[in-house]
């Protein structure tokens, strides 16, 4: 019998064989591994985002609880959203489970035809699980609208009110609010927002967090109010003021909606209410309030002394109480800002008392190109301030402006203190 014999050229292909195996399991391994972490990816991204929202506010803790992620994010089961039956073109019911990872309701055209529409709204607004009694008023609000009151609908705003007597607490709940008006005039959209302040004290102060690019936002929120008893709840009142959120200007004001609690009784568990959002009550120019200037301008080391004393009537901030006034100062050169400065805030006051000094370097000779701005604003605790009045006193100045600043220049080193009329801001 023959022996067996292995050339040398054999015994070098094998390493390459094995090579290109170990190569192509290398090639399975890194696929099979990156296929697998973008399922996890995947999955984890469909899962409900966590939200967190705490608020603490003068020794009260004011936090939403007790929310229901499946009614804001229902994206999680899409087989139930399948089963579920067609709604109808005309239907003003609200789907809580097609509520994208915002909180946001799809883009839809509804339009109520008729005044049997609009009695549907309320019942269909809550799951049928609760049982809770919505106010009478609330639902003859819906449907006692005439059609100019409907061309001026500013919109809906849902909420209910509870008491926990075993924490000794009020909680409202902010659900949402539906056919709201569009303030962006290119997106045709808004950028909605709550404020809610109790009345009359203005101590408690929340606001809710900006739903993007919606006419029916979804809050969804629960603020809970410590240390308020429940004999109290009858002489509060609650105020809403609904903004839509603008990066580059102030927020825009789309409403408010005020609800006094006399007569509301909690007793018996959490009621669910909804309030017609009425055009807020603008302020006329002519009930801007006053303000006391003194000025000096001190020719040799070329400065200018500001003294801010006193504001008197001042108008209401809103139908939620007197302002919380403060005053920002500042020094223009050749219409350019060079210098800003501002008093403290005055605590629920139409008539505050400031005598707060500002000294300002002058950057040329003479105040032919130089003007000082007084803007009046209301503090408004976690949102923007709001100007309750201007005024501008400088050589291009009219009326008692422009008198205060002529008499300054012709008399240097004096103090002189003028009242003056606050214009729109």
């Amino acid at each position: 019998m023959a022996p067996i014999t292995t050339s040398r050229e054999e015994f070098d292909e094998i390493p390459t064989v094995v090579g290109i195996f170990s190569a192509f399991g290398l090639v399975f391994t890194v696929s099979l591994f990156a296929w697998i972490c973008c399922q996890r990816k995947s999955s984890k991204s469909n899962k409900t985002p966590p939200y967190k929202f705490v608020h603490v506010l003068k020794g009260v803790d004011i936090y939403p609880e007790n929310l229901n992620s499946k009614k804001k994010f229902g994206a999680d089961d899409k087989n139930e959203v399948k089963n579920k039956p067609a709604v109808p073109k005309n239907s003003l019911h609200l789907d809580l489970e097609k509520r994208d990872l915002n909180g946001n309701f799809p883009k839809t055209n509804l339009k109520a035809s008729s005044p049997s529409d609009l009695e549907n709204v309320t019942p269909k607004l809550f799951s049928e699980g609760e049982k809770e009694a919505v106010s009478p008023d609330s639902v003859k609000s819906s449907t006692s609208l005439t059609s100019e009151e409907k061309q001026e609908k500013l919109g809906t705003l849902f909420f209910s009110l509870e008491y926990n007597f075993e924490k000794k607490a009020f909680v409202v709940n902010i659900k949402e609010a539906r056919g709201l008006p569009a303030m962006d005039e290119q997106s045709m959209t808004s950028d909605p927002y709550i404020k809610m302040t109790i009345l009359p004290e203005k101590k408690h102060k929340v606001k809710t967090r900006v739903l993007r690019k919606t006419l029916d936002p979804a809050f969804d929120e629960t603020f809970t109010f410590y240390g308020i008893l429940y004999t109290q709840i009858q002489e509060l009142a609650l105020h809403f003021t609904i903004l839509s959120f603008d990066r580059f200007s102030r927020d825009d004001i789309i409403g408010e909606v005020l609800i006094p609690l006399a007569g509301i009784e909690l007793s018996d568990g959490k009621m669910l209410m909804n309030r017609e959002i009425i055009k807020r009550n603008v302020r006329k120019s002519s009930g801007r309030g006053e303000l006391l200037i003194s000025l000096c301008y001190q020719s040799t080391t070329n400065t200018l002394t500001v003294v801010v004393l006193k504001a008197r009537h001042l108008p209401k901030s809103d139908v939620s109480g007197l302002s919380d006034p403060y005053v920002k100062v500042n020094l223009y050169h050749a219409k350019k800002r060079i210098s800003k400065k501002k008093t403290h805030v005055k605590k629920c006051t139409p008539n505050a008392v400031f005598n707060e000094l500002f000294v300002f370097d002058i950057p040329c000779e003479g105040l032919e190109e130089i003007s000082v701005e007084f803007l009046v604003l209301d503090s408004e605790r976690g949102s923007r301030n709001e100007v309750i009045g201007r005024l501008v006193l400088g050589a291009a100045a009219e009326g008692t402006g422009g008198e205060h600043w002529k008499e300054i220049c012709d008399y240097p080193r004096r103090q002189i203190a003028k009242w003056h009329m606050l214009c729109d801001g």
